[in-house]
């Protein structure tokens, strides 16, 4: 690939920008040599302005998002785009939510422009957990765990019922709940349909990846052996 397409497709500006870029001499490699549009590097040898060359296509990162913050490119108001580069929304393959956290939902989202990689996870088949941490508005009645774990829960306008989910009990008014899959507003509802009410709700874990200190708003890009370490923890429906 041309480095021109190379470097418009990571969101650095169209081609006639980078054609420019190129001609300002803001191209360069790891010795500070200008390079030419036509030049032949490795990714990891090609700096802009002096900085590495953001990763190549198939990348997956972990975000910790913050509340009051959408999945989304077009809503009104903070996006979990605005939290990374700018130039990431412009990348080509286009960088996706691995499934949604909705705003009022805090904690571990995953983004990928791996489409191959984004469907093994949010497939049912990989029986990926996902662990939420949740405060209610009024104390647990105390049968909340064998109906989740019973697997004939159903939530309103649904015809099918949920999978069987675990629940354990931090206080009266705090739990962590385990789900093998992902419908809208899924814990919400589980304790709507019970006559409860979510105050907060955290992600903490996916598969076998945790959020492990990372700061609220922060990302990081993951490593081969963490992205496959997803899968190492799958829970059974």
């Amino acid at each position: 690939m041309k480095l021109v397409r190379l470097i418009a497709n990571l969101g650095y500006g169209s081609r006639k920008q980078v054609a420019l870029m190129f001609r300002e001499g803001r191209i360069t490699d790891l010795a500070g040599d200008v390079l030419y549009a036509d030049d032949q590097r490795d990714h990891a040898d090609i700096r802009v302005d002096g900085e590495p060359l953001d990763p190549a296509p198939g990348i997956c990162l972990m975000l910790n998002k913050p509340t009051g913050v959408t999945c989304s490119t077009r809503d009104v108001g903070r996006v979990v785009y605005d939290l990374l580069p700018a130039r990431f929304r412009a990348r080509d393959p286009v960088l996706s939510t691995v499934g949604r956290l909705d705003r009022d939902t805090s904690g571990l989202l995953l983004m990928t422009d791996d489409g191959a990689l984004l469907h093994r996870i949010i497939s049912p088949k990989s029986r990926v957990a996902k662990v939420y941490q949740a405060q209610l508005a009024a104390d647990l009645r105390g049968d909340e765990a064998a109906l989740f774990a019973s697997g004939t829960l159903m939530l309103e306008a649904e015809k099918t019922p949920l999978l069987p989910a675990e629940l354990e009990v931090l206080d009266a008014r705090q739990v962590r709940l385990t789900l093998h899959e992902g419908r809208y507003h899924q814990v919400r509802r589980m304790f709507a349909a019970l006559g409860n009410h979510v105050e907060a709700l955290h992600r903490i874990s996916v598969g076998g990846l945790a959020l492990a200190g990372l700061e609220h708003g922060c990302w990081r890009i993951l490593g081969c052996r963490e992205i496959e370490g997803i899968f190492a923890t799958q829970g059974s429906p």
